[in-house]
């Protein structure tokens, strides 16, 4: 469970981006340690984020859902530059993914567009794809497979949740002279301190 102050940190920081300026205030890195035993990173979008931590969604038979099923060790950066100085603010989070309950991935996918349903079920997310024309013809046939109907979550698809136990707050200024708070979960308890910039 996240520190109480961490979590109204971090939601005053999202609340800031939603009106901000930014393109796309929920995207965030996420970084995981592949089979071959080196890092990964790609852009996913922060779909909720509680006490327990820091949830988005995605196709589990996709690289990064193999990497997770070997090494649930996963790193979360997000980056919104116009808040605050010089260079932004960024939120680093460290910790332990796990699949999220299949409810709550249904109730997800519910709300998800008809489109991006349909393209769950026809992308074999992370494999080879001979030509686009595959792709579009798979689409088609899941398209005409649920034409009278709702489009239910492939068992494939749904949500992981990062628990944390390492979060900083670093917060740009000129001259580089940033500020850097660093929090960590040791022995059941949430402790911060400073860092050098």
């Amino acid at each position: 469970m996240l520190d109480p102050r961490i979590l109204e940190t971090f939601s005053e920081l999202y609340e800031q981006a939603l009106g901000s300026a930014e393109a796309i205030p929920t995207a965030m890195n996420l970084a995981t340690v592949g089979l071959d035993n080196h890092p990964h990173s790609r852009i996913v979008l922060l779909k909720d984020f509680g006490p327990e931590g820091f949830d988005f969604y995605t196709n589990y038979d996709s690289d990064k859902g193999a990497e997770i099923a070997a090494n649930n060790a996963v790193a979360l950066c997000v980056h919104w530059p116009t808040l605050g100085e010089e260079g932004g603010t960024q939120v680093r989070i460290e910790g332990r993914a796990q699949q999220l309950p299949a409810e709550v991935s249904d109730a997800y996918f519910a709300t998800r567009p008809r489109g991006s349903q349909l393209g769950a079920w026809a992308s074999l997310q992370s494999q080879t794809l001979p030509t686009r024309d595959d792709f579009d013809a798979r689409y088609a046939n899941y398209e005409q497979e649920f034409a009278d109907g709702d489009v239910p979550r492939p068992p494939h698809w749904g949500g992981y949740r990062i628990a944390p136990d390492r979060v900083e707050f670093w917060y740009g200024a000129s001259y580089r002279l940033h500020e850097r708070v660093l929090w960590e979960l040791q022995n059941g308890q949430w402790n911060s301190r400073l860092l050098y910039p």
